[in-house]
């Protein structure tokens, strides 16, 4: 099914009488025009003028809804409804103490829909493509089954565990970056501004200088003259790479296998793919949805397209009457002990709770790494800021040392 349109925020400046009479005027943020009617009309104020005006970037970026907006969302209706809130009372009452403007027209939104009797899983389809397939699944199920404040609950912790995990991810990718990013400068600061005053240095000399020496002094002249063009060139090449990847299948299946080969940082990666495909299935299938429509879910939820692209061979070769744990071997993605807990899930009838135990292992396991990712790759850096930043500082002092030998 095709998602809804996400209607951008804008900001209502509106001219109207109250119920005593009197004039009033003031602005509301919304995302659709009707919305501030309703508000408006429940308050009793006639409209005499209404403008849409667009809103600042900056308005839009503190109002904007993120992933962790719907998460706490769903953490606040499954407290709710299992206290006895009705569903309208509680999504109401969210919606008064939400800070956010684009939260409060979604909820109410959602609100106005299951008023006039719409279920709540299509209202939320309709209001916001935030509620992804997999949340309105679920939720139709909870309504089917009479159970909506388990379905929430399970919701949110699926959620809270997924973005802890994509944390994590974001977590073992930062360190390294960083450092690459800081030698990278430091080269570039050392071959265009301390270099230079070497080789004036070194042009009073009158010797023939290192073989080492002459090449980075070549190098640091490149960098002085041609910086700029290559900044742009880097640059055009993100750019068309990022492009590539949005237009392209191959490239983005391409560029998703290479990341999975990076030391480390691609372990964390797969582990990382394992994790979410096995929690989401566990989610889904737990709940009431069929295995193949969960499968189809965790393809489109799967964070990686290499893994993306082995959901979808397992989802067809299980379609066709094939065990969920040989299509997984025939798609040579996942790891024997993943397998083995799969088939032992699938032949004792307990598959969700051995999903979620893969799932947690995983998590386990990627914690364990990001926590040691500074033991394990500091050998690695320092073999690296050696190499880079030592070279530079070893062929500026390669002259000096030869020419002490010379008068010593």
């Amino acid at each position: 099914m095709k998602r809804p349109h996400q209607a951008q925020l804008k900001n209502y400046r509106w001219k109207g009488v109250n119920s005593s009479g009197k004039f009033v005027s003031g602005q509301t943020l919304a995302l659709s025009e009707t919305e501030v009617r309703d508000k408006l009309k429940d308050q009793h104020i006639q409209i005499k003028k209404l403008k849409k005006r667009n809103v600042s970037a900056l308005t839009r970026i503190t109002q904007r809804v993120k992933t962790k907006d719907i998460t706490i969302l769903t953490r606040q209706l499954a407290t709710m409804l299992a206290t006895g809130v009705p569903i309208i009372q509680a999504l109401k009452l969210v919606a008064d103490n939400h800070r956010k403007a684009e939260m409060k027209s979604i909820l109410a939104q959602i609100s106005k829909g299951v008023e006039s009797g719409t279920p709540i899983s299509k209202a939320m389809r309709t209001a916001s493509s935030h509620f992804d397939t997999l949340y309105v699944d679920l939720v139709a199920t909870g309504e089917q089954a009479g159970n909506l404040a388990e379905v929430f609950e399970r919701i949110a912790t699926y959620r809270e565990k997924s973005e802890q995990l994509r944390a994590k991810v974001i977590k073992a990718l930062i360190y390294p970056s960083m450092v690459v990013l800081t030698a990278l400068a430091v080269s570039y600061l050392m071959l265009t501004m301390v270099i230079p005053q070497f080789e004036t240095m070194f042009s009073g000399f009158g010797a023939d200088l290192p073989w080492f020496t002459q090449q980075v002094l070549k190098l640091s002249s490149f960098t002085q003259t041609y910086s700029g063009i290559t900044f742009l060139l880097v640059t055009a090449l993100v750019i068309a790479v990022k492009v590539a990847r949005k237009k392209s299948f191959r490239a983005r299946l391409f560029s998703s296998r290479l990341g999975l080969k990076i030391p480390v940082i691609g372990t964390v990666i797969s582990k990382a793919s394992i994790a979410k495909f096995s929690r989401t299935l566990a989610t889904s299938f737990s709940a009431g949805i069929p295995i193949l429509s969960s499968l189809k879910t965790s393809a489109k939820t799967a964070n990686n397209v290499h893994y993306q692209q082995a959901i979808d061979s397992v989802y067809s070769d299980t379609a066709a009457g094939m065990p969920i744990y040989i299509a997984m071997r025939n798609s040579d993605c996942f790891p024997e002990m993943v397998l083995q807990m799969v088939m032992i899930g699938e032949e004792s009838g307990r598959l969700d709770d051995m999903l979620n135990k893969i799932a947690t292992i995983y998590e386990f396991e990627i914690d364990n790494t990001v926590d040691n990712l500074g033991k394990i790759l500091e050998p690695l850096i320092i073999i690296f800021l050696g190499v880079v930043v030592g070279g530079l500082v070893v062929a500026m002092y390669l002259p000096i040392f030869n020419l002490m030998s010379v008068l010593g």
